[in-house]
């Protein structure tokens, strides 16, 4: 028998700490588990314990990945994709939901039918979680596919003891940002292929239709074009004789200029042009504004502080101009400022959306301002999409 030191959650949230006496670590964990307990930490006072992990030791190694400078055999980890972490976060959700223990769950997870990256997830994260590692960190060390935001919300919910509702937040918050990204893609879709339809018809209509009029009126006695013709004409012939020349022009400006946003320094300025273009710089900035709602709505509903929330939500940011806006409104609200009034200093906040912050900031309820603010420019978004479409 070995004694172990415990930290655990109990079913109303409540951390504690103690010994007990079990024969190993499993037992140590079956114990702790049929008192409803969820172990946050286990560590093993006995010789004979030290020996049993030396002898699990090398297993842990094998299914160890590389990590925050620690290096094993997964290398970068396991690469997930957006809808098998939904799904990985639904499924963990509704078990612990249901009632069973975080390694229960895991380990159902791991023996489903289905093979995949999702099994092999399961499995080494389980392993981790076995082993004393936080379930947050676990994840981290399997899988970049989650990433610092999903990770954080995870610590959230391991050290409020709500780990099942957070999860399921935070599966809906991932299933809003793939439909989000879905629309601006199918809306995206059909302005390109008119584009290339027009471009298309043109280059036939220049390089065969004219030339085909044009003999045609020749063979006609007395026929004359009209002026609009004789333009179209004369461009066509130029175009023949010097297309070489605009040819040139065009790939040497596209050559130039994808140099140009390829320069770190000038890629900031790049984003910023893309929020001002032509309607597709409105959803641009609609896309970044539902983001932005939601995700901070989701973090501080789940317990992060106003600061934490908003240094992850800058963190998920693509855009970097307005990750540097982003930073300018954390320090102001790490030097006191209210978020409200660094959303305005910054010139990137529309007045509507900081009115409903101030709405959040005087009842108490950010997150909830957050997430009704959120829906509204989701519809802002819509209206964007839909006059592309138009």
């Amino acid at each position: 028998m070995g004694t172990f030191r415990y930290t655990a959650l109990k079913s109303n949230g409540e951390k504690v700490s103690g010994n007990l006496e079990a024969g190993d670590r499993g037992e140590a964990l079956r114990i702790l588990a049929r008192q409803g307990m969820r172990p946050m930490k286990l560590e093993g006072e006995s010789g004979k314990e030290a020996k049993a992990q030396g002898r699990r030791k090398p297993k842990a190694q094998k299914r160890s990945v590389k990590v925050q400078g620690k290096e094993g055999p997964g290398d970068d980890g396991i690469r997930l994709k957006k809808s098998e972490v939904i799904l990985f976060t639904e499924e963990l959700s509704d078990m612990l939901t249901a009632g069973l223990q975080l390694e229960p769950a895991l380990k159902s997870m791991e023996n489903r039918q289905q093979a995949g990256n999702l099994q092999q997830v399961s499995e080494q994260v389980r392993s981790l979680v076995r082993d004393g590692t936080a379930f947050s960190k676990s994840l981290g060390m399997v899988s970049p596919s989650f990433g610092p935001l999903y990770m954080s919300m995870a610590a959230a919910g391991e050290a409020s003891g709500a780990l099942d509702t957070i999860l399921r937040r935070q599966a809906h918050h991932l299933k809003m940002l793939g439909d989000i990204q879905n629309k601006v893609i199918l809306a995206m879709i059909y302005p390109a292929f008119l584009i290339l339809a027009a471009i298309g018809v043109s280059f036939v209509f220049v390089t065969v239709l004219i030339p085909q009029l044009t003999t045609l009126l020749d063979t006609v006695p007395g026929a004359s074009m009209p002026v609009g013709v004789e333009i179209m004409v004369g461009v066509t012939d130029f175009l023949k004789q010097w297309w070489w020349i605009f040819l040139s022009i065009i790939v040497i400006a596209g050559i130039a200029f994808k140099a140009w946003t390829e320069v770190d320094a000038n890629k900031p300025e790049w984003d910023r042009m893309k929020l001002n273009l032509l309607l597709v710089g409105a959803v641009n900035r609609d896309r970044f504004y539902v983001q932005f709602l939601e995700t901070m709505s989701n973090l501080v509903g789940n317990g992060l502080t106003l600061l934490r929330a908003l240094e992850l939500t800058r963190n998920a940011t693509q855009n970097l101009h307005l990750k540097d806006k982003l930073s300018g409104v954390i320090d102001q609200v790490g030097d006191g400022r209210s978020l409200s009034a660094s959303l305005t200093r910054s010139g990137e906040f529309p007045a509507l959306l900081v009115d409903m912050v101030v709405v959040g900031e005087q009842t108490g309820q950010i997150d909830v301002a957050l997430g009704k603010a959120a829906e509204r420019y989701d519809k802002e978004l819509n209206n964007s999409l839909q006059r592309i479409m138009a």
